[in-house]
């Protein structure tokens, strides 16, 4: 591999990402940079070869590595980034500040954020993805958000710049959101610490959250996504149609199906990757046999499978 630029931040070579990601399954990264701040992060793309790929990657809530491991630069944002800024109805938190931070920090601010509580992830992931729980969304309250792009330029974007859609945003490869600018409505401090609780202990008797996974498997068909309201339609959620073609708790190696929530998929000991991903392309398989639909992944998958890793 090509010469690296040298950082000011930590850059080690072939580091392991398995104990990085919430699947504990993956093989290493070539490099892993963990910028000093976005200074640094600036310099280092805009001296690294464009021919480098680069992953920018969160705290690993939302991610299959594949066994084979990651070619090129893995970015994973840290201290330098988590910092959480109130300034009258706006939130400001560095892409490394945990989604529950954040909306931890607001609610005892006053400000409503408290969607934000049940999110696994950093706050760059819940922008790159559009996050939402409970029928509010990123898009619904970000202002702006900075990002690195490839070629090392400090961008800023409004709202309506990112495109987002249904668990999107438009982000071009290898751009690196580095903070995000929240409006939040005010609330009474008591009321959303209460109201946080409460999806807490929803959240604790419907998913596996003692398990490892990686959160919700498959997007629900068609954008239908929980609201959390008395009259929340379940009829195309991707958790129905997984229990209705018989694979609540599907097993294939170290990979599991949850028996709590069937779009959850989880390494009960020892799963591979390969056994992961087989096991959701197994549940879409049998999905679009039994109902027709297609299930979409929302886990992001990246690497290269075992058997392509070279050297």
């Amino acid at each position: 591999m090509t010469d690296l630029p040298s950082p000011r931040g930590a850059l080690t070579p072939g580091r392991a990402l398995a104990d990085l990601t919430w699947l504990r399954v993956g093989g290493p990264a070539d490099w892993l940079f963990q910028p000093a701040d976005a200074d640094d992060l600036s310099a280092f793309l805009r001296a690294l070869d464009p021919a480098v790929p680069v992953f920018p990657m969160g705290v690993g809530s939302n991610l299959i590595v594949r066994d084979g491991g990651i070619r090129g630069v893995v970015i994973r944002l840290g201290r330098g980034f988590n910092g959480i800024e109130i300034d009258g109805d706006l939130v400001h938190a560095g892409a490394a500040a945990l989604d529950a931070h954040v909306a931890r920090r607001a609610a005892e601010a006053g400000l409503d954020l408290t969607f934000l509580r049940t999110i696994p992830g950093s706050i760059g992931g819940a922008v790159r993805m559009n996050a939402g729980c409970y029928g509010s969304y990123v898009a619904d309250h970000l202002v702006s958000a900075d990002l690195v792009a490839r070629d090392g330029a400090a961008v800023t974007l409004g709202a309506a710049e990112l495109g987002f859609a249904y668990r999107h945003a438009e982000i071009p490869p290898g751009w690196v959101v580095t903070r995000a600018s929240f409006r939040a409505e005010h609330g009474d401090p008591d009321a959303l610490a209460t109201r946080m609780d409460d999806q807490l202990s929803r959240r604790d008797a419907s998913q596996p959250t003692r398990d490892r996974s990686a959160g919700s498997t498959f997007r629900n068909p068609a954008g239908h996504s929980s609201t959390g309201r008395a009259d929340d339609s379940h009829a195309l959620k991707a958790w129905t149609l997984i229990d209705a073609a018989g694979l609540r708790g599907q097993r294939l190696g170290g990979a599991q199906m949850s028996e709590k929530h069937p779009n959850f998929l989880i390494n009960t000991g020892g799963a591979t990757a390969a056994e992961l991903e087989a096991l959701g392309e197994l549940v879409r398989d049998r999905v679009r046999a039994a109902s027709g639909h297609e299930l979409t992944w929302e886990v992001i998958r990246i690497g290269d499978p075992a058997h392509t890793r070279a050297g």
